[in-house]
């Protein structure tokens, strides 16, 4: 037996018709950029997630680069964020001039410590961006609470988390301003990139669309009047030209595609009845795998959606490589903590700094997770599992 770690065209099959019927409807229209898919997209997504605005973007790592601009971080601004994340999660403060600053994850939900960011708030802190990692969203209330002690903004980094919640309200609802990221293995995902962002604040979500399409527009004279302090009117007169002409801050080019949002239409539909079959799964394996090794631990308020079902083993790379040769797909999130990545030495962060995030690097390894995986593939993934833990 074959089992893959995650499979996007088993979905794509259970729901074909609807999907090529959306993608055609969008060639025939040819209306490809910032369409009317993208418009009804983020209505339906800001209704979904609980909030009043949703800005789609190119990607996920965008959403969160626009986003701490939106805010206004600068050079030399601090942003708290985990040691335990993708990549691009402090690549986006980095790449806006401000320094990450890591904290260790917990022993048991792998998310942000929050007995330890207070300790890390220095004069330069901005931000707070928890990870809401592999689908289990951070403690919020906690964080908001420092947030708010000292001044702060918290950005969610939800990329893993469409339709987690935590206290019955859903990521990206939690902060100042939601990240998302539709990378195609996403619990919610395009046929391509894809990000958006999501907020209730209005000044954001002009800030946020001024960004994306290159500082211009209406958007782009609001954001050029608050990073300067005048007091104007949004009636400005283009002398009949397209907006997009008129630039007034440096942007960029960050739209998300009429095809994918058209797609993303038809997912979002089904996704809280594939978030429900992934808990089943969980459930499955929770009480299946023999408890020598560490499942998932999910807070009671939370609702988990297991993006990836992490388990944790002394030996992983041994167990790795026997699932391997029985077939089954496994994968490592994240196999480097961000304080040990290479490009921030310059920070100073030594191995031991952060021994939860570096032990889940170690030890932590991702199992088939997905909605279409079917009884017979997870009761083969625990058997070989189980038999691996008895040797």
């Amino acid at each position: 037996m074959s089992i893959p770690l995650m499979d996007i065209k088993r979905q794509y099959e259970n729901i074909e018709i609807e999907v090529n019927d959306a993608v055609f409807d969008v060639l025939k229209s040819g209306r490809y950029i910032m369409g009317e898919n993208v418009k009804k997209f983020e209505k339906e997504y800001a209704d979904y997630i609980g909030v009043k605005y949703a800005i789609s973007v190119a990607n996920g790592t965008d959403a969160l680069t626009i986003a701490l601009k939106a805010i206004g971080i600068k050079e030399g601004d601090e942003v708290i964020t985990c040691a335990m994340s993708f990549f691009s999660t402090a690549e986006a403060i980095s790449t806006v001039g401000a320094i990450p600053v890591f904290v260790d994850c917990t022993k048991d939900t792998y998310l942000i410590d929050v007995n330890k960011i207070e300790e890390k708030i220095t004069k330069k802190t901005k931000v707070i961006i928890p990870i809401h990692l592999y689908g289990q969203c951070a403690d919020m209330d906690e964080i908001n609470k420092l947030a708010q002690k000292y001044n702060l903004k918290v950005i969610e980094d939800a990329a893993q988390a469409s339709g987690a919640e935590y206290k019955n309200k859903k990521a990206g609802s939690l902060g100042n301003i939601g990240c998302f990221s539709f990378f195609p293995t996403k619990n919610l995902g395009c046929a391509g990139d894809g990000g958006i962002i999501t907020t209730n604040d209005e000044s954001y979500a002009k800030m946020c669309r001024a960004y994306r399409v290159h500082g211009s527009g209406l958007d782009g004279k609001y954001t050029y009047d608050v990073i300067n302090g005048i007091d104007e009117s949004d009636n400005v007169d283009f002398n009949g030209n397209l907006p997009k002409y008129y630039n007034y801050v440096i942007g960029g080019n960050s739209r998300l595609d009429e095809i994918q949002a058209a797609i993303l239409r038809v997912k979002l539909r089904y996704l809280d009845s594939w978030n429900e079959i992934r808990i089943q799964n969980a459930i499955f394996y929770n009480n299946s795998i023999i408890d020598e090794f560490n499942i998932p631990f999910k807070e009671d308020y939370n609702k988990h959606i297991y993006y990836v079902y992490i388990i944790k083993a002394e030996n992983r790379n041994d167990l790795r490589k026997y699932l391997e040769e029985n077939g089954i797909t496994t994968g490592v999130y994240f196999p480097v903590p961000l304080h040990l990545q290479n490009v921030y030495k310059y920070l100073g962060y030594s191995r031991g700094d952060m021994p939860n995030a570096e032990d889940l690097a170690e030890k932590s390894l991702a199992i088939p997770m997905f909605p279409e995986l079917t009884k017979e593939e997870k009761e083969y993934v625990v058997d070989k599992i189980n038999s691996y833990i008895k040797k």
